[in-house]
């Protein structure tokens, strides 16, 4: 059973944190439009902007809620890496518990005191995981659910079908589950739902979107690419990720002969950071894109989301 906090959503969909993109605009779109919105921590720099962002999301969205009771906003959710290189990640989750974040996702790692913590001021976490047995450690640790990121997510990525990741977790956990891998139509949430997930976890869509902190050169790339157009890679992270193939032409590399990295370089670190460049020059993208056909309003993608996902449901009932 999923918690209560669950049901203001519109469509069975959260938003993916997206490094650099995912701000307080697009957060607080995604929520009024009812699903679930979120940001990775580390995107509000320096670290005391993140109080500030929590502030206004919360005082944005209770608004909203106050003008529009027939049709609350959904829940936010703040990402956080527990990488050990992140040294902000102790500040950052004090800040979180300060505006009691109502879902915490974490990445990179799963510690049970940062579940515990969470849990004090009343929210949730979730993890995201890329097979059964780090979804069995994050459960173990006290994580209230899982994101199960299968093969064609953007960014970070795992390689597992999404048909099999879930059917793994869904032989032991029966609790709130997320499954992240090329979904970009309503018909793609429904499926999502069908094969045993709770949620469609969707990022790329929504980086060409008005209310995306994207270049426009990067949102235009999203419109025009398809899914051959993405490159699996771990050299701008040390972690396997997939990438835009225009942006790594336009950064001088030959996407088809990319050495490999090195885990060791993987840095969260307080400051900008060097990786902050794997993100801004070579753009992250998943596999589904190749449906995205203009850069439209949150409120508009949600839309068409959800007519989408009321005609696959009408289809299948025939």
């Amino acid at each position: 059973m999923n918690p209560p906090l669950f049901d203001r959503l519109r469509l069975p969909v959260i938003g993916s944190p997206l490094f650099i993109i995912s701000g307080p605009e697009l957060v607080i779109a995604q929520c009024k439009a009812g699903i679930v919105g979120s940001f990775p921590a580390l995107n509000a720099r320096p670290q005391a902007l993140l109080d500030e962002w929590l502030h206004r999301i919360t005082e944005e969205l209770a608004a909203h809620d106050r003008d529009h009771p027939e049709s609350p906003a959904a829940p936010f959710a703040v990402n956080q890496i527990v990488h050990k290189s992140n040294d902000r990640l102790e500040q950052d989750l004090s800040t979180c518990a300060k505006w009691k974040v109502p879902i915490v996702i974490t990445s990179l790692g799963a510690r049970e005191d940062l579940n515990t913590a969470v849990h004090g001021w009343g929210g949730i976490t979730l993890h995201d995981v890329i097979d059964d047995r780090f979804a069995r450690k994050a459960i173990d640790k006290g994580a209230d659910g899982l994101i199960a990121v299968a093969a064609g997510a953007g960014g970070h990525a795992g390689t597992l079908s999404p048909f099999a990741i879930v059917q793994e977790i869904r032989q032991w956990f029966d609790g709130p589950l997320a499954l992240s891998g090329s979904i970009a139509t309503g018909g793609a949430i429904l499926a999502a739902q069908a094969m045993g997930a709770d949620f469609a976890y969707i990022g790329s869509p929504f980086i060409a979107t008005r209310e995306a902190n994207a270049t426009p050169d990067y949102k235009d790339s999203i419109v025009a690419s398809r899914a051959s157009d993405i490159v699996y890679s771990n050299l701008f992270t040390g972690v396997h990720g997939n990438y835009l193939r225009s942006s790594i032409v336009a950064s001088g590399l030959d996407p088809d002969a990319l050495p490999d990295g090195d885990l060791k370089t993987m840095n969260f670190g307080g400051g900008d950071g060097s990786k902050a460049k794997a993100w801004r020059d070579i753009w992250g993208s998943g596999q589904g894109i190749g449906v995205i056909d203009a850069v439209e309003s949150v409120a508009d993608r949600v839309e068409r989301f959800a007519s989408q996902y009321a005609a696959a449901r009408a289809r299948l009932l025939r």
